[in-house]
Formats: C-alpha cells, structure tokens, sequence
C-alpha cells in the first residue's frame, strides 16, 4: 500500500467548485508571495542559505498557481473555468516580472555573499541574479514600465494564439463511399448523419487515419488543407504582434534580437549558432531524404504518372502504401496489435521496470475530466509514496490539441509532492503504432518530471534542465516502444496472440524509411521559428513557402498557412531546434544501453541517478557526461541517420 509519511497530494475540487477554487488559491498564492518578498526586501536574513530558501518559497508559490492555472486553462471542460485559470496565469506573469524588475530586491541578492554554499545553492543564487538581469533590473524606470508592458502582453497572445488553435476544429462531410480504405472500428465510430454524410475533424484521432488510409485523394486533400490552415487568418496578426514585441523586450535588455535572448539561457548558448545546427542537420539528411522521396515519387507515380512531386496531402498514404508492399508492414494490420488499454497498462509496466517505481491507481482522486485517471508512484522496492500522475489521454471539446506534459504540482523534498499530468488525444480502441511511440515519448516528459521531483530547491525540480534538453529522455524513451519483446508483453491482437517478433523487426524497418525526410521536415519547422522572430517578415505566407522551399521534402500547398496551427511559435518561439538537438542527445544517451537487455539494472538505475533525478540542479552537459563517463558527441546520430 501507499506511504503517507510523506507530504500529501493536492486536492483538486469537484467541477462545480473548481472556478472559486481557482479564484482562492491564486489570490491566496499571490498574497503570500507578496508577504514573503516585503520581508526579504525590508528585513532581508543575514545569511546567505537562509535568504536563498526565503526566495525559494516564493518561487513555490507562484509555481502553485502557475502550474495549475497553466493546466486546467488547457484541459477542463468548462470554459468559465479556463477562462479564469488564463487570468491566474496573467497575474503570476505580471508578478513574476515585477519581482524580477525590483531593484530593491536585486540590491539583497546581489550583496549576499556565496562562500560556503553547496553547489546547488550557488547555482540557484546565480541564476537568480541572471533572471534579474535578463528582465533588465539595471535599466531605466521608462524601460522597466516598457518592459512590464511587453511581458504581459505576450502572456495574452501566446494564451490567444493556443486558444485559436486549440478551439478551431475544422469538419469535412463526405459520403462514406469517400472513406473506402479506413479501418472497420474506425468506420464503426464515424456513422452517417441524418443528410447521409459522415463528419470527419480536424482533431488527431480523425486526420491521422485517413490521411493515411483513405483511398479518396480529394478526401485527404480536403482534409490536409483543412488540417493545415487551423488557426487562420485570426493568428496571423497575433504572430506578428508577437515576434515584435518579442524582438522589442530582447533589445531593451541588452540583445541584438529575440534568438540571442533566448538561446543565452540554453545548451546552444548563441542564436546565430542555430542556423548553423539547422543547416547541419538538413545536409546530413539530404541523401536520404533523396533516397526516400526517389522510392515515394516512383510509387506515386504509378497512379499518378505525370506528377513530378508529391506533397503532404498525398505523402502520408503512400508512405503507407510503400512500407507494405515493399517493405511488407500492412499499418492497418499493425494496429490490431496496439489497444488503448492494454498499450496503457504495458506502458506503466515497462517504465516502472525501467525505472524501479510501481503505480497504484488512486480511484477516489478527484479528476476534472471522467476518463482522467490518477496513480501514485511509488519505489518498486517500498517507501515512501514519490509523486502522483494523472493521464488525460483522449480528446473532448475544449481540450488542448496536441500531446504535452503539464506540471500540477513541483516536487521539492520534504515540501511538497511531485505530481504531474500527461495529455494526449488519442483514439479509445485501436492506435497506430506512431500513437504508441508518442504516448512513450511523452510519458518520458511526466518519470522526468517525477523522479526529478525531489529537489531541495523549487528552481531545480523535475524538468528544469535547458530547454533544447528536455526532448532528450522522452526520445531516448521510444526506443523502449520499439523493442520486439518489450512489445510482445503487451501488443496482443483481438485473439491474445502477440505481435510477432519478424513484425516488428520489419516495422522498425519501415520506420527507418522516410527518416531523411522527417529529419528535412523538422529542419523546416525549425528554420521557420528562427527565421520569423529574426526577421519579423511583413508576409509570413511568402516567407514560409521560401523557408519551405529550401528545407522541406515536399512543396507548399497553395492557399495554406500551416504557421497559424504552428503552436510551438508560441512555447517554443525561436527555438523549434530543439526537438532535433535533443534527438542528437539521446541516440547518444541510447548508445549506452545493450539492445538486447533493455532493462539492465546497472545502467538503467545509472541513467536514473544521474540524468533524471538531478532535475536542473546541473548543467545538462553535464548531466550528460555523468551518465556516458564522456561529453555527448554527434556521431551516433549521424550513424543513425546514415544507415
């Protein structure tokens, strides 16, 4: 059973109380906070450690409303409720930067003296420092009121800009005569409606599939252009306003543009280093990438002879269509193998294996959703209870589209437990073996999260490493989906039987064809977010067709603005790199680990101990060289990519 020695779990209110809940606790949060600067500002400790933790539970306070303001505006069904969690996250924004522009309060921070600090501590006293200076403490009053402007007008567009992408779900209608090809338990859960047509959206569950099955090339066109221009035209003037005054505020602190900001505080450390990275990737992949569009467009064009190009709308199926008549992985028979439940119940298995944990649902945790579900993680071995997550895994009205780890609560020793949320939108019956690779992926963020929720300080806990980091165990994580034994434990088909061993082996295979072009893709993406906050162009259409042009695998489609849906310029900004860099980290990471014993006890408990848990209490190079006993190197990407 459970240890309750520790400190205890949130309790999240019931739907009809949650609004006041809200209103309370980030009232509440703020005041306390308030309370707790005054007296470090007026009547500071004299000791350096003591002041530190002072500030630190400031930092507790406004992560305690931050964090849950940040989820349930994302997530609950009711839009009262994330409308005002929206404006819980406006107010800690607009308190954080006034802190961080009170000179008074940099005055005490400055004057503290180091000696005798652990290391953590003295990272935590530096990087504090850096956070004054960065929302420029030393300048101006005009510049600190410009500055205080800016921030909470960006707050209001990123909420904006997620807030037209996630509630812009686009439907097509067609005849279920249009949807030959979709699997039977998809076509059983789409019936006609009352004028004979079958409604297909926008949302993940209905575009992957018939993007990918349905035999109608106008059907995946329509879809694709309706897929593509979410968001549109109603974030285009957001973006812009955006990437001004993003530029704006990195100018007033000291930075040539929005990139150098934003880069200073990251593994890559120069914003001018990123197109360097972006253009290393893409010529590295430019062969294979040729390679795998040369077979695409053969097979193309045997129905479609005169084509001289295929483009996303197209790409996805016969993608599909090469993997199983050339490379005999039929996507449809695959996904027979992948229930919901039990990919869910293997996932909890294979990762409390992996990482020495075991979860026990928790049946009477107050959700905010019916479908949610809440678990305690706890040590394999027992003990005390170390965290709490809640897996909010299938779309409904009003829910954040795309697939993320959200922080409800940050773990710190002793204080307070680490409890975090995964949401995704997956299909409730069968998932297509991408689904599955994303569910582990994204289930990286949330052991991370937790097993890095033992922090002394608040600063460091979970996942608080350099943000081109933080991709980097989640991606290492999907190797473990792809395994043929780790799979046979828990992909069974409709009659118990186990995927096959020589399946899988294929389907790895199979997914190693079109990795040039999922890595030109992403360069794409990544040239896109840098380009636009470097250059700010009057039409971001044209500019995107001409980023699109010189990095992507397949061309424009006219009349979309695939940026508008880009969410990622929102969190992200100019630094979509990430994604990429981080995959450079973990093949290496990969490397250290034997494909043919996954779940060595050694090196996974080492890969725990030393990348996971430390949190952000280190360098993420250096976390790194802990756990290979080396500096991270390119190579076993590069190896990756080439074979």
């Amino acid at each position: 059973m459970t240890s309750l020695t520790g400190p205890a779990p949130l309790t999240l209110p019931d739907a009809d109380t949650t609004q006041e809940w809200v209103e309370a606790r980030t009232r509440e949060g703020l005041d306390e906070a308030r309370r707790l600067v005054e007296s470090l500002r007026t009547a500071p400790p004299a000791d350096t450690l003591a002041a530190l933790r002072q500030w630190d539970e400031v930092t507790l306070q406004l992560s305690n409303v931050g964090a849950v303001a940040g989820l349930l505006s994302q997530v609950h069904p009711l839009l009262a409720v994330r409308t005002c969690s929206e404006q819980a996250e406006i107010e800690v924004d607009r308190l954080v930067t006034e802190l961080r522009q009170d000179r008074g309060l940099y005055d005490v921070f400055a004057a503290l003296d180091p000696t005798g600090l652990d290391a953590p501590a003295a990272r935590l006293l530096q990087k504090t420092l850096d956070d004054f200076r960065r929302a420029g403490v030393d300048r101006e009053e005009a510049t600190r009121d410009r500055l205080t402007v800016i921030n909470e007008r960006l707050t209001e567009l990123n909420q904006e800009f997620s807030r037209n992408i996630r509630d812009d779900v686009r439907t097509v209608r067609v005849t279920p005569d249009r949807l030959a090809g979709l699997p039977e338990d998809w076509l059983a859960a789409h019936p006609a409606g009352d004028d004979g047509l079958v409604a297909v959206t926008t949302d993940y569950p209905d575009a992957v599939p018939v993007r990918m099955f349905a035999h109608d090339a106008g059907v995946r066109r329509e879809l694709t252009v309706a897929f593509l221009d979410r968001g549109w035209p109603q974030n285009n003037d957001l973006l812009h306003e955006m990437f001004a005054l993003r530029h704006e505020l990195a100018g007033l602190v000291g930075f040539d543009d929005w990139a150098e900001y934003d880069a200073d505080v990251k593994m890559i450390k120069r914003g001018s280093a990123i197109p360097e990275f972006i253009d290393r990737i893409a010529d590295a992949a430019a062969e294979p990438a040729r390679r795998d569009l040369d077979v695409l467009l053969e097979r193309y064009r045997r129905d479609v002879p005169e084509a001289m190009a295929i483009d996303s709308a197209d790409a996805s199926y016969y993608e599909e269509l090469v993997r199983k008549e050339q490379l005999q992985v039929d996507a449809q028979l695959v996904r027979t193998y992948f229930d919901f439940a039990k990919v869910r119940a293997g996932l909890l298995e294979v990762t409390g294996r992996l990482f020495g944990v075991r979860y026990e649902t928790v049946p009477d945790a107050t959700v905010w959703a019916p479908d949610v579900t809440a678990y305690d993680v706890l040590p394999a071995d027992g003990g005390d209870r170390i965290g709490r997550i809640y897996l909010d895994l299938h779309p409904r009205e009003g829910k954040y589209k795309h697939a993320a780890q959200f922080t409800l609560a940050d773990g710190v020793d002793g204080r307070q437990l680490s409890e975090g949320v995964l949401v995704c939108n997956f299909a409730r019956g069968l998932m297509e073996h991408d689904h599955v690779v994303t569910l582990f992926h994204e289930f990286g963020h949330l052991v991370h999260h937790v097993l890095g929720g033992r922090a002394e300080w608040t600063r460091f806990s979970g996942v608080a490493t350099e943000w081109d980091f933080v991709e980097a165990p989640s991606q290492m994580l999907e190797e473990w989906a792809w395994d043929p034994e780790i799979l046979r434990s828990f992909a069974t088909n409709a009659d118990g039987e186990p995927i096959p061993a020589e399946l899988v082996d294929r389907m790895r295979a199979a997914d190693d064809f079109g990795k040039g072009v999922r890595a030109r893709t992403q360069m794409f993406y990544a040239a896109m977010s840098y380009w636009f906050h470097v250059e700010r162009p009057a039409d971001l259409t044209t500019r995107m067709r001409e980023i699109q042009a010189a990095y992507a695998p397949f061309p424009w489609i006219e009349g979309t603005h695939l940026f508008a849906s880009f969410g990622h310029l929102g969190g992200y900004s100019s630094a979509y790199y990430t994604y990429m860099w981080s995959l450079v980290i973990a093949k290496d990471l990969f490397s250290a680990f034997d494909p043919d014993h996954l779940f060595d006890p050694e090196v996974a408990g080492r890969y725990r101990d030393r990348v996971l848990a430390p949190g952000g209490s280190k360098d993420a190079a250096d976390l790194v060289e802990d756990f290979l006993g080396r500096p991270y190197t390119f190579d076993a990407y590069a190896a990756w990519l080439a074979r």
